[in-house]
């Protein structure tokens, strides 16, 4: 529903006789069309007339309602696909009024691919919902298994769960062309699949043995591997004992690395455990399953001081599983006004019963308090981090002459190889440090411009700033001082380009190494001004040093998985009527793709699968 002129609860009130009194999803639209907020509702009409009444509102919702110009509306069936539906809008769009859970990390899972008849062990971050047999496709091809908070633990476990069950990890592109086993046979990881040294029976096998261990039941396996060995030593069959022996000890590992087990009752539950303290709030996050505790996660989500700590941490848990899938039981620190209300959307989400607890004894309330406590602990290191952060953040704005300490510094970088797959990076960071989630990569576009550092700037710069307006001067978006990694050319490069882009407040410095490309002797170039040096033990220095370092580290780390993209690429790829089937039976026929771009036209033909129309096309695709 489109806006009507006014502002404020005038604006909010014109929308009164138009909305129905069934659930749905409101937001409210700043003058610039920026969301300002996205509420729920079991009774649109209600909620929203709520606001017109401004005398019993606090001064933060007072506000928000006074910079309000227009409003939109989605109704839902029920007030459980509402609470969905705003979840999800809010951690899309980062309304400004709103409770953001902000953290820069996915999460990680372990995952069993599934449509091969060897289905390989992966490991995956990111969404739930984007997970596939080799990172791409939807939940029905792949078990998932998670999620685990860290990367790290993820690739322990992987590594133990290839000792105590050989399972592949090598994509299906791999798998096809191999010819002997790899080395991942040789040191005991894989039973080698690829060539036949084990049936799809004994590998599903392996595959159930993997799926029993992920969903808590490692006793009965290690039991079952137990039995193995007996009975390969009463029948003097050592070195199969000592393979199931083997088996046991990295089994047996994997179960003494899953972190502190604080208990084993709790069985598949997430606790969520919430502390504030100086304005700030920190949810401590605990991941249960089977009984193991998969890692924990401390997040810092923006709140105002009016929040109840119930609304915090339902808003909180209703955008953290929205791309999670949630556990059979979630633990919670306060008690929730709604909680029947957050069960239902959660239960609708995961497809099955999901039970929202406030434990007041027992061992899940032992397991609350102990999250409570690493809550409080975590946000008392990063209040003590933002109080030094604030300090070197002072120093900027000293050293530099800017009237306010910056609240966010952009720091730009490029990367290349004599010209090849060129890329620019922007790195931010503020107050709490840097802000990952802001952070932006430039494939270069311009041919002309690759390997070119003055071009590959101009670029960079014209893509960042080319649709900015003085509306996005006031959304929290635009840089306080931008940094940039060269000298006083690539200073020029960007003033001029800003320039044409009629953009001319925006501080600029330009970081450069000193003589023989020496840390601690940089300088730094600032239009209009003479180059200007810091004292080598300055802590202003080295933040700065470690500003530039990050977007260096940004542009090359962007710059190699451009590369490596590239050079995994297969040639086969993208050919019309070629499909990852006939691409499997090439491979495995020709054993590599450069094999099958120089096969003559019989040989093409008398690959398996492979027509005579479909020869022919991938003939001439190759030899023009």
């Amino acid at each position: 529903m489109d806006g009507v002129p006014g502002s404020g609860a005038d604006v909010i009130r014109a929308q009164l006789p138009t909305l129905p009194d069934t659930p749905g999803v409101y937001r409210m639209l700043a003058a610039d069309g920026s969301v300002l907020y996205v509420g729920k509702a079991k009774n649109l009409k209600r909620r929203v007339a709520s606001y017109t009444r401004t005398d019993g509102l606090p001064n933060r919702t007072r506000r928000m309602v006074s910079l309000t110009r227009s409003m939109e509306f989605v109704t839902t069936h029920t007030e459980a696909e509402a609470l969905l539906l705003e979840a999800n809008l809010i951690r899309s769009l980062l309304p400004p009024f709103n409770i953001l859970v902000k953290d820069d990390r996915s999460f990680s899972y372990i995952v069993i691919g599934k449509g091969h008849d060897f289905p390989r062990l992966m490991h995956h971050r990111g969404s739930a919902e984007r997970r596939g047999t080799s990172g791409k496709g939807n939940r029905r091809e792949s078990d998932l298994f998670g999620p685990y908070a860290s990367p790290h633990l993820v690739g322990m476990t992987i590594a133990a769960l290839q000792r105590a069950f050989l399972l592949r990890t090598c994509d299906d592109g791999v798998f096809a062309s191999r010819t002997r086993p790899c080395l991942q046979h040789q040191i005991k990881r894989c039973s080698a699949p690829c060539v036949g040294r084990v049936d799809e029976e004994e590998y599903a096998a392996q595959v159930q043995g993997v799926r029993d261990v992920l969903s808590g039941r490692s006793a009965e396996v290690q039991a079952e591997f137990a039995r193995h060995m007996l009975d390969s030593s009463d029948r003097l069959e050592y070195e199969d004992a000592a393979r199931w022996r083997d088996r046991i000890r990295a089994l047996t590992a994997l179960q003494s690395r899953q972190d502190i087990n604080l208990e084993d009752t709790l069985g598949d539950a997430d606790v969520l455990a919430l502390h504030r303290e100086g304005g700030a709030a920190c949810v401590q996050a605990f991941f249960f399953r089977g009984g193991r505790n998969q890692g924990t996660r401390a997040f810092f989500p923006r709140v105002d001081a009016e929040e109840e700590p119930g609304d915090i941490l339902a808003a909180f848990a209703a955008q953290l599983y929205a791309d999670t899938p949630p556990p059979g039981l979630l633990l919670l620190s306060d008690p929730v006004e709604s909680a029947e209300l957050l069960e239902e959307a959660l239960s609708l989400s995961a497809g099955r019963h999901v039970a929202v607890e406030c434990p007041k004894r027992g061992p899940k309330r032992r397991a609350v308090e102990h999250a409570q406590t690493n809550a409080r602990d975590a946000l008392g290191r990063r209040l003590a981090e933002r109080s030094t952060q604030a300090t070197l953040l002072e120093g900027v704005a000293r050293v530099f002459g800017l009237p306010d300490a910056p609240r966010r510094v952009e720091i730009y970088d490029t990367s290349h190889i004599q010209g090849s797959f060129p890329v620019g990076a922007m790195v931010v960071a503020g107050p709490e440090g840097f802000q990952r989630n802001a952070y932006r990569r430039f494939y270069i576009r311009d041919p002309e411009a690759a390997g070119n550092d003055y071009a590959m700037l101009r670029e960079t710069f014209t893509r960042r700033f080319h649709r900015s307006s003085d509306a996005g001067r006031d959304s929290g978006q635009w840089p306080d001082l931008v940094l940039i990694d060269g000298g006083l050319g690539q200073l020029n490069a960007v003033k001029d380009e800003l320039a044409m882009l009629q953009i001319t407040d925006i501080p600029l410095v330009a970081i450069a190494k000193g003589p023989d490309r020496n840390a601690g002797r940089e300088r730094f170039f600032r239009p209009g001004q003479p180059p200007l040096t810091l004292e080598p033990n300055d802590p202003v220095l080295h933040f700065l040093q470690r500003l530039r370092d990050e977007a260096h580290r940004t542009a090359i780390d962007s710059h190699r998985a451009r590369r490596m993209k590239a050079i995994s690429h297969s040639r086969i790829d993208g050919i019309p009527g070629i499909g990852p089937a006939r691409k499997k039976a090439l491979l495995h026929h020709f054993g590599s793709a450069t094999a099958v771009a120089s096969a003559g036209l019989k040989d093409l033909e008398a690959a398996p699968g492979i027509s005579e129309a479909i020869a022919r096309k991938l003939y001439e695709h190759f030899h023009g």
